[in-house]
């Protein structure tokens, strides 16, 4: 099959903060430049942008030279331009000049997006209203309660809307990437490219299944923090919101309050959410989905299936047969 090839390079750009998640920035080059080895030509002519000159500090503690300053005037147009993220892009104010750029840049380019916590980057010049993204997992609550106006698709691991692209994060920047090459090169090339970095061409399943959103903690007053104990100490047993309120000895009505105001979710939802985290465990060390279902407090392994699927994506039989640990001896 013949390889369909642009009439020019195609420019890809990828904005790096300090502190970039270094596999945000490299797992996507690492995908054009094998799409240019795969199709014998230079279809991708990819650059990495900072707002210094010189070199730039990755969250590993590995420097990074990039090849343009963003307020140069020749970083002003990109096929693609992909905003990196920062493990600290949460907690980190964003650099005013660095947002005013992407607003005025992003517009020109023939599609645009984020890679990873990067959305949060993206989100702040108001281009992603009323669209549809992803980010990863850890930042997804973090981008729904600052910018409302946009769909947040938590699961999914890459999203395109429009001229709009976006991925989950830092792994999932490859299949971003991948994506891009399909879409311009065509899956052939795609696919070979997918084979020579031992990368799967569609990836099977969501991030969900990579989430640990539901890890288990206890936080708020102490009476709470009993209750959650107690809960995560026996999750058999009954968990109802009216049992949880006599554990705590309040009454129903003010106990929901109370842990909506502190935890930041229902009592019901905790429940849920530690039941998959320690039903996620008990998969990982080898037990069997009708074992865990009765183990982890779930009145049927019918239940279990449809609540494990909606907080990780996949089953709990396929959950297990991907991340059961092996045995030893």
């Amino acid at each position: 099959m013949p390889v369909r090839r642009p009439a020019r390079p195609l420019t890809i750009g990828i904005l790096a903060v300090p502190g970039v998640q270094m596999l945000d920035v490299a797992g996507p080059l690492d995908v054009f430049a094998e799409a240019n080895a795969q199709s014998g030509a230079e279809v991708y002519r990819t650059s990495v942008i900072s707002g210094v000159s010189g070199p730039l500090s990755a969250s590993s503690g590995l420097r990074i030279l990039a090849d343009m300053v963003f307020e140069t005037e020749r970083c002003s147009s990109f096929d693609t331009l992909l905003v990196a993220g920062a493990p600290h892009m949460r907690e980190t104010a964003s650099d005013p000049a660095m947002i005013d750029w992407i607003r005025r840049s992003a517009p020109a380019c023939r599609r645009f997006g984020s890679v990873c916590s990067g959305a949060l980057l993206l989100a702040e010049t108001g281009l992603l209203e009323g669209r549809r993204v992803t980010t990863h997992w850890s930042v997804a609550a973090t981008l729904e309660r600052r910018f409302p106006e946009i769909t947040v698709e938590i699961d999914a691991l890459h999203v395109r809307d429009g001229r709009v692209r976006t991925a989950a994060g830092v792994t999932a920047g490859l299949d971003l990437a991948l994506a891009l090459v399909e879409e311009d090169l065509g899956s052939e090339v795609a696919k070979r490219v997918a084979a020579q970095l031992v990368m799967f061409f569609k990836r099977p399943g969501g991030q969900l299944q990579f989430s640990r959103r539901g890890e288990s903690s206890v936080s708020g007053r102490s009476a709470l923090q009993e209750v959650q104990r107690w809960v995560l100490a026996n999750p058999a047993q009954d968990a109802r919101t009216g049992t949880l309120a006599r554990r705590a000895g309040l009454s129903p009505r003010h106990f929901v309050r109370l842990f909506q105001h502190e935890i930041g979710q229902t009592p019901a939802a905790w429940v849920e959410a530690v039941r998959v985290d320690i039903a996620r465990r008990m998969l990982e060390d080898g037990d069997r989905p009708k074992q865990v279902a009765a183990a982890c407090g779930f009145s049927n392994v019918d239940t279990f299936r449809r609540v494990f699927q909606r907080h990780a994506g996949i089953s709990p039989a396929e959950y297990r047969r991907r991340y059961e640990t092996p045995g030893f001896g």
